[in-house]
């Protein structure tokens, strides 16, 4: 069995201070839950609701080596992975990350391909495919917030041998949760989703943060305005099962030369 921690709270936007006192206070109470895997949410160090570039520059750091960064490769050393989503700046962009750090050590990072709303004002659109990473014979798929909306994003990391997807958001679409768990019983995957919850700048967030087992089960879920962590133990093996039933097999049954418009852009003429 496998122990996942999921966060949650509420951060406060441009006080990258004030957030890396919450994160820290939510890697001390994962410690103590015994958690394995910790998941935190989408932009965690610097609030979602930036009302400009100059507010996300002051609120952003590097990966690896920024100060969130160095807590969660300090939290991960005793052989624990922790992913957290981070307002990243490189090269003078800014990205929507979630960064990894597994046994001490920086991983991997990916950044987030699904701008939203005023992100695209912000933020450069990542144009690589989200990870999975190996963690102690298990893999770890990552997605971010507004990806939930893109089945192509998860199925993608399953055909990858995800077992589990981490699902760092800052959730403002009521349904996004019972999106993620569609994603869970099309894929027959775990997911996890680490939401945070308040009112920042007319947006609001609504918390219940949550974690998925492979039928759509609801394993964990926090209350709406809960700060600190949910946590269930997964055996992430059942995620290798992919069968619906005796007889279907959920990726062998697929049928990609019926689906080629799901790579045509909107504006093709054979769409």
């Amino acid at each position: 069995m496998t122990r996942l921690s999921v966060g949650q709270a509420n951060f406060i936007v441009g006080d990258s201070d004030a957030n890396c006192d919450i994160i820290q206070s939510l890697l001390a109470e994962a410690q103590t839950a015994g958690a394995e895997i910790l998941l935190l949410p989408e932009l965690s160090n610097s609030g979602y609701a930036l009302q400009d570039v100059a507010e996300a520059r002051a609120s952003a750091e590097g990966i690896p080596n920024g100060p969130v960064c160095q807590m969660l490769a300090e939290w991960s050393r005793p052989g624990r992975m922790a992913v957290c989503g981070l307002c990243e700046l490189a090269g003078g962009q800014l990205f929507n990350t979630a960064a990894v750090f597994c046994d001490g050590v920086y991983q991997t990072k990916y950044r987030k391909a699904h701008l939203f709303m005023k992100e695209t004002l912000l933020f450069t659109a990542g144009e690589e495919e989200p990870p999975v990473i190996d963690f102690h014979g298990h893999k770890i798929g990552l997605m971010i917030c507004y990806d939930w909306a893109f089945p192509e994003m998860a199925r993608s990391l399953a055909l990858q041998g995800a077992q589990l997807l981490l699902h760092p958001s800052n959730l403002v679409l009521p349904y996004g949760p019972q999106g993620m768990l569609v994603r869970s019983i099309e894929n027959r995957v775990f997911t996890a989703t680490a939401n945070r919850f308040g009112l920042e700048r007319g947006l609001q967030f609504f918390g219940r943060s949550q974690i998925t087992s492979p039928r759509g089960e609801l394993l964990a879920q926090a209350r709406a305005e809960f700060t600190g962590v949910i946590t269930a133990d997964l055996d992430l093996t059942q995620a290798d099962d992919k069968m619906l039933t005796p007889y279907n097999h959920i990726f062998n049954d697929r049928k990609p030369h019926l689906y080629q418009r799901l790579t045509q852009p909107k504006n093709d003429p054979e769409t």
